[in-house]
């Protein structure tokens, strides 16, 4: 693992989670029922990329307010804490409701040696991260913070309404959008400038899709400067329109292109929000072997609810998510401590559906 790279997290008071600290690697792998904490804890990192860039306070209005991420509400918990450490360094914050509804920074920590600990300011609306410390711990952790992007990727929309279907700017290509809105226009950056990447991203889509011949990526004939995502048949000529892709191959589409483009294009840690969604069993292997893959470059974290994509990975790699007693838990498997169900040849996903290890309702 790099410097940028997420080593550990404790988190107090953060909706479902009252308290837990999680030891990450770089392949990390969330199972668990529904409403047991995957999503909130996924949720967690879109907050932090909020108060990185400056702008809690909207965030904070557009999901509904203080209670929303307060575990049980403003009344059982007075204030929400997280840090981030990555390595020897980290990052941390905490947060207090307001009368005025909305949440304020009570504090706001860059860490060092893993204990000591440096305040940046307290009492702000905004963060003042940027400001650092004035000392030299902010060489080592505002370039953390410059350099991370914690997107949460998620391609579950792909209604006719989906913004992956719409045309858009062929020039909104400079990184690929969580909900792949900007899907053709980042292909086609690829097919320019990166055609290894290019070809093998097509080269994993006919195996997902045996039909799929190659996209056809193009200006609009009648909108310059924008793009359509279009595709061919094998054997055919014919354009055919994202539309006339099934859901499950557009989502596969959006997850290769995701964890097959350069890395230097790909943030240092890629979250990912149960992929498997609409996939075809065959596609899910391939999936779990993109997903092994980039995490050898990439830091990979990915909540599911799949028993395919499960039986995958190893059991080092799986964190398990319950909610017990009002509120989630986090806890990583062992190998060996699973070794001798797995000398009999169960799966991982026979010792999930046995409740075996927990992550069931």
């Amino acid at each position: 693992m790099n410097q940028f790279q997420l080593t550990r997290l404790k988190v107090l008071g953060f909706k479902s989670i009252q308290e837990t600290e999680i030891e990450f690697g770089m392949l990390n792998v969330l199972i668990g029922s529904n409403g047991s904490g995957k999503t909130n804890l996924i949720s967690l990192f879109s907050l932090l990329q909020a108060m990185i860039e400056g702008r809690l306070q909207s965030y904070v209005a557009k999901k509904g307010g203080p209670d929303t991420f307060l575990h049980w509400g403003r009344k059982r918990t007075e204030a929400l804490s997280a840090a981030f450490y990555f390595g020897n360094n980290g990052y941390g914050f905490s947060l207090e409701a307001t009368a005025d509804n909305r949440l304020m920074i009570g504090d706001e920590i860059f860490y060092w040696t893993k204990s000591d600990e440096c305040s940046i300011g307290c009492g702000n609306m905004e963060s003042v991260w940027r400001e650092g410390t004035h000392t030299g711990i902010d060489r080592y952790v505002k370039p953390i913070l410059e350099k991370q992007k914690w997107r949460v990727y998620h391609f579950h929309d792909t209604s006719d309404t989906a913004l992956v279907k719409q045309i858009h700017g062929i020039n909104d290509n400079i990184e690929l959008a969580t909900d792949a809105r900007n899907l053709a226009a980042f292909l086609y950056r690829l097919q320019k400038t990166e055609e290894k990447s290019y070809y093998r991203i097509v080269s994993v889509v006919q195996m997902a899709a045996p039909y799929f011949d190659d996209f056809i990526l193009r200006e609009n004939p009648l909108n310059p400067k924008s793009i359509d995502l279009e595709w061919r048949a094998k054997g055919s000529d014919l354009p055919f329109m994202a539309s006339q892709l099934s859901d499950g191959t557009l989502r596969f589409i959006c997850l290769a292109v995701l964890l097959l483009q350069p890395t230097y294009l790909q943030p240092e840690t890629i979250l990912i929000d149960e992929p498997e969604l609409g996939l075809h069993p065959y596609a899910i292997q391939l999936l779990a072997s993109l997903i092994k893959k980039a995490s050898r470059k990439k830091q990979i974290i990915v909540s599911t609810q799949s028993v395919e994509l499960l039986n995958e990975f190893r059991a080092d790699d799986i964190i398990v998510v319950e909610h017990k007693d009002a509120t989630s838990t986090f806890r990583r498997l062992n190998s060996e401590a699973l070794s001798f169900w797995i000398a009999e040849d169960y799966t991982l996903g026979d010792l999930w559906k046995r409740n075996i290890f927990g992550g069931r309702p």
